[in-house]
């Protein structure tokens, strides 16, 4: 019978203790920080993003009082008597954000679908190479850079119509108009569609999580495209669908816990950057520094390479569980698929043939010793 999510737990383990603690190589270690990033396969949360109350708990006072007491000297004061003025420009320069973000997504979706596969192979392996990697696994990349986008187009196309048919149903039942009348159904049909909103959001993870523990081997050894690497993982998953729900339930409850190790491991890098950047600023604003176009620019350059930085560290952190958790999935998987499971295991070398020895070679036959002469009779 083929193990279980449970019985791939300890496997995945002792993969890690091989791959990165048995003999520890500190390039090894930095190239995988590296993949895990751009594989997007970091387990770091909890993240705590700033906290407004304070603000909203200033004595009541003008917007504008409140911001040039806020702001430091020789920052750009706030008008808003001047909006109209800029608004063209404010409008262009929403419109060129929106669209660098765009574009930015869509490269790093591209480099993202590369590196799942070089993670699978480096995994695999038990060796990280970058640049062989992206050479070897680039076609295979883009064929699941396809599938990537087609499903992110499914999402918010499904999304679209989850959140605005109700809204136009209900706008056309008179509902929004008459808001007092039909409060009752509007809660209710919001609470429907919370419901439903939950629902696909699950879905839509479980097929992520099938796509990058699951698709991409298949892809990677058989050299498929999405569209039929997905048919020949339903063939596999239909034979064990309970296997397949227990694996994701485990993986959710790993993930979790792996979160909040690694979340409370990451607090040492943090503190590492953090804490030099609280007291360069602080030392800025002690010398009489001011916010002008310099050292505003400055601040947003160090700024950026600081918070690179602190990811980076973050993800050095996180390799043991950037090798985890593809490891966990390669042996579940590996007990169904034998062409993985060959990889994974390979078989033992043959012992070399015994070395030939030489022929001995033959004595001569045994040839008995010459008898004296006898002695010759007397008289």
């Amino acid at each position: 019978m083929p193990a279980s999510a449970v019985d791939c737990v300890q496997p995945a383990l002792q993969h890690v203790r091989e791959q990165l603690f048995t003999r520890f190589r500190w390039g090894q270690w930095s190239r995988l920080a590296l993949v895990g990033i751009l594989a997007a396969e970091l387990h770091v949360g909890g993240c705590n993003f700033g906290n407004f109350g304070q603000l909203l708990q200033q004595p009541p006072r003008s917007h504008s009082g409140l911001m040039r007491s806020s702001l430091p000297p020789g920052f750009p004061r706030f008008n808003p008597a001047h909006i109209p003025e800029h608004l063209g420009q404010f409008v262009g320069l929403i419109v060129v954000a929106i669209f660098a973000l765009i574009v930015l997504s869509v490269v790093f979706l591209y480099i993202n679908s590369v590196f799942r596969f070089i993670l699978f192979d480096s995994v695999l392996r038990r060796e990280c190479s970058i640049g062989g990697g992206w050479s070897k696994w680039r076609r295979a990349g883009g064929r699941f850079f396809l599938w990537q986008i087609v499903f992110q187009i499914a999402v918010w196309l499904f999304l679209a119509l989850l959140v605005g048919v109700p809204l136009a149903l209900a706008f056309a039942a008179g509902w929004v108009t008459d808001f007092r009348q039909h409060i009752g159904r509007l809660v209710i049909g919001g609470i429907l569609l919370v419901g439903l909103f939950v629902v696909f959001a699950l879905a839509a993870a479980v097929v992520q999580v099938l796509a990058k523990d699951f698709l991409v081997p298949l892809m990677a050894l058989e050299g498929l495209d999405f569209a039929d690497g997905w048919h020949r993982l339903l063939g596999i998953i239909g034979r064990e669908k309970g296997r397949y729900a227990v694996y994701l339930l485990l993986k959710l409850v790993l993930s979790l816990a792996a979160a909040i190790l690694f979340s409370i491991l990451a607090i040492v890098p943090i503190l590492f950057v953090v804490v030099p950047a609280v007291i360069a600023v602080v030392a800025g604003s002690a010398a009489g520094m001011g916010w002008n176009v310099t050292t505003i620019s400055l601040a947003i350059i160090f700024g950026s390479l600081l918070f690179f930085l602190l990811i980076y560290l973050v993800a050095l952190v996180c390799v043991p569980a950037t090798v985890f958790f593809p490891a966990y999935a390669m042996y579940f998987l590996a007990a169904r698929y034998p062409a993985l499971d060959a990889l994974l295991h390979p078989a033992p070398a043959p012992a070399p043939p015994a070395p030939e020895m030489p022929p001995v070679p033959e004595s001569p036959p045994f040839e008995a010793p010459p008898l004296p002469p006898s002695a010759e009779p007397i008289g």
